[in-house]
């Protein structure tokens, strides 16, 4: 088998047509993602290649080839059009991991209509705060989620319907529509609606770690971006099996969970089950995994239950790992290298970037703690937070900043233009984030610009605390945040809970800082380490150190509507 070709080889020469040829696009032509990910394959000679492999956490299993998708989707598109639902406005998406979810995204957008993929695990709330901000039209949804929907139609006047994939018409009520998916009749050809470049496609609400939850705006477009990150950063093959970890609720679970791996012809296996190392393992044995796409949350639950249970089962198809949600700290990638004989390569992007922006490319060497190098055609820097100019000096720090244009750039916030605004300045757009970038070029993650520490005019980031905090055998996760000092402005607090087998005393805690004095600078060190028995999340599992913050600084925490035990 033929090497890929190298980082430095794929960024010679670069252009975004490479992808616009790939998929048959002229700048001008109509571009419609739903099409792109199902009819296109088949007229490639796909029809009959299996694009989805499901089961759930019963084990019930259901497979669909790539004219299913097509069949499927004209299907859900011709029941949403026949409703009345008309392009450009929005329709959630409000399932679990069920098929339903996969071939309803395409269907949404094959009929013009922008899909708006929820987080099934919300709440009411949660549901509500979305749902009336995008003025949405109709949801679809499943009987199990049908109450949290009733408990808020009222203040919800533009949603005509709640459309149910597994209820019978009979025990439902006025404003909702059954549609059994496998039950319809299937809708051959179905005519697309000429979405173009600009076109609205997706509105992703970010998962909320500052402020109210902003609606993302992608456009049919990001395809271009997304399937060219997706061939070179995921490295897919022909004949690959891909299993995504995240949920479509949230961006990766859409652009690297749907579009990038459809768009590319790749087979992909779901699980619609919970975290469950075993289980998880048996599903890649199972369905001989190749490529798995997961996150550093899941990695280090994974870590927790150690490499015994690993040993029982056969990983060997494996062959690329990648991580995506949050910086991957040292530790994992040493750890993954030693019991799967690979290394989990760190990406970092955004709700708002739509594809990956920064990699550790497949064949590149992986510093272990580093984000890696720009996606070729991505332009990016870091800029001093004064005055928003290049950092020109290796190791310092400064806020991550790319150059606006790549095709998956959001094109606006849904109701928000000044905060679109805002996170542009002097040309670049703004990620939010603070690195570092070192003499060969690889990013370095410090924090969230808003979690960085200054402690005596010294800024510390909080990734290097908790990295170092996470190399002590007792420490399963760490959050390192602010704490007022009257000397130092702040000083270092580690919030910390401990693997089985451990328990909190001062002699664990004395034994962790003798750990990570050897690691940190006197800086960076922790003043105090608390005990607790979990950290704040977002329901797509980011730690939330605002809201240890706002606890030191005895501040307000603002919107915790997306805080998984709301």
């Amino acid at each position: 088998m033929s090497h890929p070709p190298s980082y430095d080889e794929l960024n010679a020469n670069f252009d975004w047509a490479i992808a616009e040829r790939e998929l048959g696009y002229r700048p001008g032509d109509v571009i419609n993602i739903g099409w792109m990910c199902s009819d296109r394959l088949c007229r490639l000679g796909l029809a009959q290649k299996l694009a989805l492999l499901w089961e759930d956490y019963q084990g019930n299993q259901k497979r669909f080839t790539y004219n299913d998708l097509r069949v499927c989707s004209n299907t859900i598109a011709h029941f949403l059009s026949g409703l009345g639902i008309r392009p450009g406005e929005r329709v959630c998406l409000f399932l679990d991991r069920v098929p339903e979810l996969y071939v309803g995204f395409l269907g949404i957008l094959k009929m013009g209509a922008v899909a708006q993929p929820l987080f099934s695990a919300f709440g009411d709330e949660s549901l509500c705060v979305r749902l009336k901000d995008a003025g949405t039209a109709a949801i679809i949804t499943q009987k199990k989620h049908l109450h949290k929907i009733r408990k808020i139609r009222e203040q919800l006047p533009n949603l005509r319907y709640a459309i149910v994939v597994d209820a019978p018409q009979a025990s439902l009520q006025e404003r909702e529509t059954a549609f059994a998916m496998e039950q319809a009749s299937p809708v051959q050809d179905f005519p697309i609606y000429p979405t173009k470049a600009e076109s609205p496609s997706v509105l992703h609400y970010t998962s909320g770690t500052t402020g109210q939850p902003k609606g993302a705006q992608h456009v049919h477009y990001s395809i271009i971006a997304q399937y060219l990150t997706a061939k070179w950063v995921l490295g897919f093959q022909p004949d690959d099996i891909y299993w995504c970890n995240a949920d479509p609720g949230w961006v990766t679970g859409t652009s690297y969970g749907i579009i990038g791996p459809w768009a590319n012809g790749i087979t992909q296996a779901v699980l619609d089950s919970g975290f469950n190392a075993g289980k998880w393992y048996e599903f890649i044995e199972k369905y001989r995994v190749t490529v798995w796409y997961s996150a550093p949350t899941a990695i280090r639950l994974l870590m927790k239950e150690g490499a015994e249970i690993i040993r029982k089962h056969d990983l060997s198809s494996l062959r690329h790992l990648a991580s995506v949600g949050e910086p991957l700290n040292p530790e994992a990638v040493n750890w993954s290298r030693e019991v799967f004989g690979k290394p989990f390569h760190d990406t970092f992007w955004q709700t708002e970037t739509g594809c990956i922006v920064i990699a550790n490319f497949p064949g590149m060497e992986i510093k272990p703690g580093s984000m890696g190098k720009p996606f070729p055609g991505i332009t990016a820097t870091v800029l001093d937070p004064k005055t928003y100019e290049l950092v020109n000096r290796a190791g310092a720090a400064g806020l991550i900043a790319l150059r606006p244009g790549w095709p998956s750039q959001i094109c606006g916030y849904w109701n928000n233009a000044a905060g679109y605004q805002a996170k542009f300045r002097n040309g670049w757009y703004l990620c939010g984030d603070r690195a570092s970038i070192d003499t060969d070029g690889y990013f370095w993650f410090m924090g969230r610009d808003d979690d960085v520490i200054n402690t005596g005019g010294h800024l510390v980031g909080p990734f290097e605390v908790e990295s170092a905090l996470l190399g002590c055998p007792a420490v399963a996760e760490s959050a390192a945040v602010a704490k007022p000092d009257p000397v130092n402005m702040e000083v270092v607090k580690a919030y910390v809970t401990v693997k089985q087998g451990f328990q909190p005393s001062d002699d664990l805690e004395l034994e962790i800082m003798n750990h990570i004095r050897k690691r940190l600078s006197p800086l960076a060190m922790p003043q105090e380490i608390e005990f607790v028995d979990s950290l704040p999340k977002t329901r797509s599992g980011k730690i939330v150190r605002r809201i240890l913050r706002c606890k030191e600084f005895h501040e307000p925490v603002g919107d915790l509507s997306t805080i998984m035990d709301d």
